[in-house]
């Protein structure tokens, strides 16, 4: 019998009680309807997320190796059904979950409830018209389970799916959502079950973690996957340099993603850089705005706990440059430049393996470490120039922007301090972000701390010509609380000195509307830093639609000018990034 497909709508008001998701493996449907929320028992435990009609079998002629490849399939058919039945007991006695922050009738409910993939479909502005510098794409990427989970889940467990609005101008815009096929996304879906263990909620204890470990290599041994070919899930940002466009998530190495003149969305592959890019990189490389040269790193938990590495502006890596005077292994997230240093942030998130020892997550608070900012010349060839400055209570998990000052003497770093980082990846609803201006003085270490505003803000944005350049305007958006985003506000960090709310600009989606992290588009001919556009996806629950809002980001109210009415819901998700056209065909051309 055909499992029946999982209808998941937008949810019902905050005030209703989310509906019970199931413990076997459910195939993913969705349906675009307000305030219903349909899920329907299956009445097998597996099916592919997503499914395409097969040829007739009369046209159809199987080749050996489809052959060979359904004899791998049954051959594996018997141990597979076993190992899931494992599964299903650790999820539902071992290691259910039971705390809000990783239960999935919590974690995806609301708009952070997954969709299927969209094909480009033509969408309607309903509102001003979008400006000539809105010419290429806007690409917004973000978790979407394409399983919805049978046990615990964190909202930075699910797959990568890329959301793209495509504008040519004289033609309609389109709107395209696909997942980053990704070697964990394939294998998945081609087993039609979840096959590698969630990192952020899946190993919460000792038990739990012995497990799900012993699991993984019972798939692993069996051919299910190979962890080789990477276990990432390219759910968070996106990055263009070397004339490639990438899917990042810092597990894992980047994809590289096309959108194509029709505005679909294609997955080329897993990239490595000749062979010279291992294990994994950030999901926040900065790119010199003058050299197109691309600066990253990456962590672990092992020894060298921190590795740093750059590109040249043809995409070229250079040797990595190990950091073993990062004594403790840290959650590591982002980082920022200059047009002289790497500057990295040291912060009292960090990996506890004892916690799972008293049920806790691996990845957790210490609250006796003392947070260092550590500086490095970004051309250095080894650590020996690394300089530590202690920053008590100084946690960031995103950079905004950092500069030099006093002739090279002097680092200034922009950034959002978490003022709650025992609630960083458990409580998010509980997290306070403070914007802060830091200044560190090279030759005495004097440190001097001003903050920029008092409110809740994260996922800042600048103008992306001023990577590592003294720069005025900072684009933030405002918790309600996070990981929920109810405005943007325009701070002027110059004003710091003053000491004062540095605001000068704000606006707020309205009632029950909710939006993502803000990008900044330069308009074409202007020359001021905050002459251009915010773009982001906002929607309004009430109504279960959502928008593509373009705001001018010089006005005092960043005034709309324009909406897109989109054919179907956006979920929340993280970072996204304007691609222009003159990017998108030299992607195609690579």
């Amino acid at each position: 019998m055909v499992p029946k497909p999982i209808l998941v709508t937008t949810p019902p008001p905050a005030t209703s009680a989310p509906s019970p998701l199931l413990n076997a493996v459910s195939p993913l449907k969705t349906e675009e309807k307000p305030q219903t929320q349909t899920l329907k028992t299956p009445t097998t435990t597996t099916q592919k997320a997503i499914t395409k009609p097969s040829p007739s079998s009369s046209t159809t002629k199987t080749t050996p190796q489809q052959r060979v490849e359904l004899k791998r399939k049954t051959n594996s058919w018997v141990p597979a059904l076993m190992l899931n039945a494992f599964d299903d007991i650790i999820n539902n006695f071992i290691d259910p979950p039971l705390k809000p922050s990783i239960d999935p009738r919590h974690v995806l409910s609301q708009n952070f409830a997954p969709v299927h993939e969209l094909p480009p479909t033509e969408c309607e502005v309903i509102e001003g018209s979008l400006p000539p510098s809105l010419d290429g794409a806007y690409i917004r990427n973000g978790p979407n389970p394409q399983f919805l989970p049978r046990g615990p889940y964190h909202l930075f467990d699910g797959d990568g799916m890329l959301h793209a609005l495509r504008i040519s101008h004289g033609k309609k815009p389109t709107l395209c959502s696909r997942y980053v096929k990704t070697y964990k996304y394939t294998m998945e879906n081609d087993a039609g079950f979840p096959l590698i263990p969630n990192v952020f909620s899946g190993f919460n204890s000792l038990v739990a973690s012995a497990a799900r470990g012993s699991l993984s290599a019972a798939r692993f041994l069996t051919g299910q996957f190979n962890p080789a070919n990477g276990i990432g899930l390219a759910n968070t940002s996106l990055a263009f340099f070397g004339n490639r466009l990438f899917a990042l998530g810092e597990s894992d190495l980047p994809y590289v993603v096309n959108v194509t003149p029709d505005g679909d969305i294609e997955t080329l592959g897993r990239h490595d850089f000749d062979g010279k890019l291992t294990f994994s990189m950030t999901a926040h490389p900065k790119i010199d705005p003058d050299t197109a040269e691309c600066f990253a790193f990456r962590y672990g938990p092992v020894p060298p706990f921190l590795t740093y590495f750059r590109f040249d502006g043809n995409g070229k890596k250079h040797e990595d440059v190990p950091i073993f005077s990062m004594l403790t292994p840290s959650f590591l997230h982002d980082f920022a430049i200059t047009k002289k240093y790497a500057i990295f942030c040291d912060i009292q998130l960090g990996l506890n393996p004892l916690d799972m020892i008293s049920g806790g997550s691996p990845v957790g608070s210490v609250a006796s470490k003392v947070p260092r900012i550590g500086i490095l010349p970004r051309d250095a060839k080894d650590e020996s120039m690394m300089k530590w400055f202690e920053v008590p209570g100084f946690n960031i998990i995103h950079a905004i922007n950092a500069w030099e000052e006093d002739e090279g003497r002097t680092v200034v770093l922009v950034a959002p301090n978490i003022l709650s980082m025992e609630h960083a990846l458990e409580r998010m609803e509980l997290v306070h972000a403070m914007v802060e201006k830091v200044r560190i003085e090279l030759d005495t270490g004097i440190i001097t701390r001003q903050p920029v505003s008092a409110r809740n803000l994260d996922f800042a944005v600048i103008n992306p010509a001023f990577v590592g350049k003294k720069n005025r305007f900072v684009y933030a958006a405002v918790g309600d609380p996070m990981p929920k985003i109810s405005g943007v506000v325009k701070l002027d960090v110059s004003k710091g000195e003053e000491r004062r709310d540095c605001t000068v600009g704000c606006r707020m989606y309205g009632e029950g509307c909710y939006g993502g992290e803000p990008f900044f588009v330069a308009r074409e001919e202007g020359g001021e830093e905050d002459d251009g556009y915010l773009v982001s996806y906002v929607h309004d629950e009430r109504k279960g639609e959502s928008r593509f809002l373009v705001m001018d980001a010089k006005s005092p109210e960043l005034d709309v000018v324009a909406a897109v009415r989109l054919p179907r819901r956006v979920p929340y998700g993280f970072h996204g990034l304007f691609v222009k056209e003159s990017e998108l065909r030299k992607v195609s051309l690579s």
